[in-house]
């Protein structure tokens, strides 16, 4: 995982992934998405805060349930020339890769599970992609 082609990793996710106190299904997104994106990780667990922003709900990134993507294919989500094309794409692959809860710059419809997709002021310059178990 740590030297797949496909992932960019910043020290401290690499930390996070090499400490084991990330979900399998984490790994397993990741791993799925790299098969068709180039994807640039800003965040695992650490450096993340324990509530979701602006509430008092508990995050999954603490308890290695979640990762942030900052880059897809080498453009940055938050560039208004990056494709909102290839940011929905990414938005409905990983929920397809079995995240519960992505969100991002833009509001998707659908979704295998009611609200699995979301969008809000903290994330127009990454995709959030969170799991369950």
């Amino acid at each position: 995982m740590l030297t797949r082609s496909g992932i960019e990793l910043p020290p401290a996710a690499a930390a996070d992934i090499r400490s084991g106190a990330v979900h399998e299904s984490v790994l397993r997104a990741m791993l799925q998405l790299a098969d068709t994106y180039q994807l640039s990780v800003s965040v695992v667990r650490t450096g993340h805060p324990l509530d979701v922003f602006g509430t008092s709900r508990p995050s999954d990134h603490p308890v290695g349930r979640a990762f942030d993507v900052w880059r897809i294919d080498g453009h940055p989500v938050v560039d208004p020339a990056t494709s909102r094309s290839l940011v929905t794409a990414f938005m409905r692959d990983a929920a397809a890769a079995g995240s519960y809860n992505v969100g991002g710059p833009v509001q998707l419809s659908g979704g295998a599970a009611a609200n699995q997709f979301f969008s809000d002021d903290t994330h127009h310059d990454h995709v959030h992609v969170g799991f369950s178990s």
